[in-house]
């Protein structure tokens, strides 16, 4: 393999630890900041589970995001992924849960602005679209699982060392899930923009075969992985705690309304059974970590009757949601430039 692939890959990888900061880090983030599970113990659960779902369940959203803006060519595919690196990179760092799924549609379009290509509207329209269905969704989805829940715990008159129990089970299984769906749904983000210039050839390994795509879903994966690991423990308080004070079976319910939107959005299989059903289908695309966990509490929040919420901090992450899109475009079309006439790459 030419060692320059690796070098290029390099944005992606850096993208891919900045969503394992942020976006995957929202998993946990409830259950982390009601203390009903320790961070150490989120962040091994969570790192497995979405390198999992990455390599098993990644290819749905790649191929929508893919008709987005297809990148023939390493170079400008490093840097749109860069671009959204760096833009995801310092709203975390302003303690923002900001959204990877809109940093790299941005990064896209700053290409596609660059280098004079079409951006499909149908295709644009759908994604916007899903970054204000994700958070309503997922919110609705929260209230409905929140009331059933309750109703259900008010006759099943459960001691309360066992209610404790078996919530803090629900955690770990719903982060777990969680976990799996955001590295199908998200790992597009991660690698999506590599997969048309293709930098690996198949790999056999015994009896099975790796495609190009594979391959890019498993280091696109370790990559998220590393970045729970080693700096998710702020985002994951300022979802938990700071937004609005939530008890633990609300925690509960936040984490697994959220990976049943991530889901929805990367499964092929749902999508195939609405087909057959003669109903809607939702479309495959990435959609937001971050929005969907910070849909499902507000809507538990607006449920109790909204005084939990602090609605400054829930106006900053929506001010990071609307920034970070404009900035990752500007520094992809500006780095593109860069990347063109200074060091003579052919970028499209």
């Amino acid at each position: 393999m030419d060692p320059s692939v690796l070098i290029f890959l390099s944005s992606g990888l850096f993208l891919g630890w900045a969503l394992g900061s942020n976006d995957a880090a929202n998993v946990f983030g409830t259950a982390v900041g009601t203390r009903m599970v320790r961070w150490s113990t989120a962040a091994i659960i969570c790192s497995i589970f979405v390198m999992l779902g990455a390599a098993v369940s990644g290819a749905g959203a790649s191929h929508t995001l893919g008709k987005l803006g297809a990148i023939t060519v390493l170079p400008g595919a490093f840097m749109t992924a860069l671009a959204a690196a760096i833009s995801v990179y310092l709203m975390t760092k302003s303690g923002l849960a900001v959204s990877t799924s809109q940093a790299i549609v941005g990064g896209i379009i700053g290409w596609n602005l660059f280098s004079n290509q079409p951006t499909d509207t149908k295709i644009l329209t759908t994604i916007i679209s899903t970054w204000f269905l994700c958070p309503v969704l997922s919110a609705i989805i929260a209230v409905i699982l929140y009331k059933a829940l309750h109703l259900y715990l008010r006759h099943a008159d459960l001691h309360l060392v066992r209610t404790d129990a078996y919530l803090r089970m629900g955690l770990l299984v719903a982060g777990a899930f969680g976990a799996y769906a955001l590295g199908a749904n998200n790992i597009a983000n991660v690698v999506g923009v590599f997969i048309p210039a293709s930098p690996f050839s198949e790999l056999q390994i015994g009896g099975f075969t790796l495609s190009s795509a594979q391959q890019l879903f498993i280091i696109g994966g370790l990559a998220i992985a590393v970045g729970v690991m080693t700096y998710s423990k702020g985002v994951m308080m300022t979802v938990g705690g700071s937004l609005g004070r939530i008890s633990p079976v609300a925690a509960f319910i936040a984490v697994i309304s959220h990976s049943i939107v991530l889901f929805a959005f990367a499964s092929r299989g749902l999508e195939a059974w609405l087909l057959s059903m003669g109903l809607p289908t939702i479309p495959l695309v990435p959609v937001s970590s971050s929005q969907a966990v910070v849909g499902a509490v507000v809507g538990i929040a607006i449920l109790q009757g909204a005084a939990g919420i602090r609605w400054r901090v829930l106006g900053n992450i929506v001010l990071g949601w609307i920034a970070t899109p404009i900035m990752a475009c500007a520094i992809c079309f500006f780095g593109l430039f860069f990347l063109q006439n200074v060091f003579g790459q052919t970028v499209y």
